[in-house]
């Protein structure tokens, strides 16, 4: 899982040194899968099945999510313009172990709200990270994270959860980003969990779009997206996915 991670690192450096103005998602994806395969590894989420009955496949690399669009945007000609927030979520797959990230990136120069908002929401992960650790529980890392995001005035998405990784992408159990503390799963050296909070500027309520993937926020305001891979150790929680 350390290789897997730091193959997903290296995709998100990558992509993140990429982003700019006139680029489009689908030129980030086509950098994310190439990066991917060089490592001999398989993009996860590549042809990972549609939770809703018949809807399709996922089609690419990487979930590209611009501005309302927390999770799940599918890359393709769309263009990125000066302003722009762009979620980019990503899964490789080395010798049968995932590893999982995603981050927001600024398109250029970008509005108060939109930095506050992705400072926010990567302090929210590190929050929850310090809360990773051997006797705490599942709700001592969602609380950290609610009470840290509210604080400053945004919400906690609650339909889309963190949970397990490891020779499944989603493996073992489901966290959600809000709770309280002393609940949930306790926390035991070995537990590898993708911990994603996503923050969005107005309310936590989201909505699905046409294309039966890309979901975005119910009122049309921005949203942000932080994740990493991490492991419980007997001390603090060990970062997978970076270099």
């Amino acid at each position: 899982m350390r290789q897997a991670g730091r193959i997903v690192a290296e995709v998100l450096a990558a992509v993140r040194e990429r982003v700019a103005p006139g680029v489009t998602t689908g030129e980030l994806d086509a950098l994310a899968e190439e990066i991917i395969r060089g490592h001999g590894a398989i993009p996860s989420f590549k042809g990972y099945p549609n939770s809703l009955p018949e809807g399709p496949p996922f089609p690419a690399t990487i979930c590209a999510s611009v501005n309302d669009e927390l999770v799940h945007g599918i890359p393709g000609p769309r263009v990125l313009q000066e302003g722009d927030i762009i979620s980019v979520d990503v899964g490789a797959i080395y010798q049968g172990f995932h590893g999982d990230a995603a981050i927001t990136i600024p398109v250029g120069e970008i509005g108060e709200e939109a930095r506050r908002l992705l400072e926010v929401t990567e302090q929210a992960l590190y929050v929850g990270i310090a809360q990773a650790r051997l006797g705490n529980r599942t709700g001592d890392i969602a609380w950290a994270i609610q009470q840290y995001v509210e604080s400053h005035g945004f919400s906690v998405v609650r339909e889309y959860t963190s949970h397990g990784i490891g020779r499944e992408m989603h493996e073992g159990f489901q966290m959600l980003n809000v709770g309280r503390p002393g609940r949930g799963l306790p926390l035991r050296p070995g537990m590898t969990i993708a911990l994603e909070p996503m923050v969005n500027a107005g309310t936590w309520k989201t909505r699905l779009l046409s294309d039966q993937w890309t979901v975005a926020t119910a009122d049309g305001r921005l949203s942000a997206h932080f994740e990493h891979t991490i492991a419980i150790t007997n001390g603090e929680a060990e970062i997978l996915t970076r270099l």
